[in-house]
């Protein structure tokens, strides 16, 4: 179901994948043992979880904060990474489920990789130069 409300950061295909593999993540984690409950099961579904949050709390701000924010992303997906071996390790998913949540990894943190630079060489506003285009383009 989609909904009245639209914020811009919903748009970005990035944004997208990361709520995906984090619903991903959360099924599996739902299979791991009891004892996992407050251990390996949380903090993979946290870094999970936290890709997609940061992309949605640093799309709010400066372009700067933002990639700030897309930096953390990518932290949390090799966080993610490093969840998924132990988990394998463990027999909590299989060598084919690590792969592919691999793949994913691979996949979003190239992506927040292409809009870090992206947002790095965008030309910055510069108020002075804004200003003189103004000015010059009123004569």
């Amino acid at each position: 179901m989609k909904s009245d409300y639209y914020f811009k950061f919903e748009v970005l295909k990035l944004y997208q994948k990361a709520i995906e593999f984090g619903e991903q993540i959360n099924s599996q984690t739902e299979n791991f043992p009891s004892h996992e409950t407050y251990k390996l099961s949380s903090q993979f579904s946290r870094a999970a979880d936290s890709i997609a949050l940061n992309i949605a709390e640093g799309s709010a701000i400066t372009d700067a904060n933002f990639v700030g924010h897309l930096k953390m992303a990518w932290d949390s997906c090799y966080e993610c990474v490093a969840a998924s071996t132990k988990t394998r390790l463990r027999n909590y998913i299989t060598f084919k489920v690590d792969e592919q949540n691999r793949r994913h990894i691979t996949e979003i943190s190239k992506m927040i990789s292409a809009l870090i630079k992206h947002l790095k060489n965008k030309p910055q506003f510069n108020m002075k130069t804004h200003l003189s285009l103004l000015i010059n383009c009123s004569l």
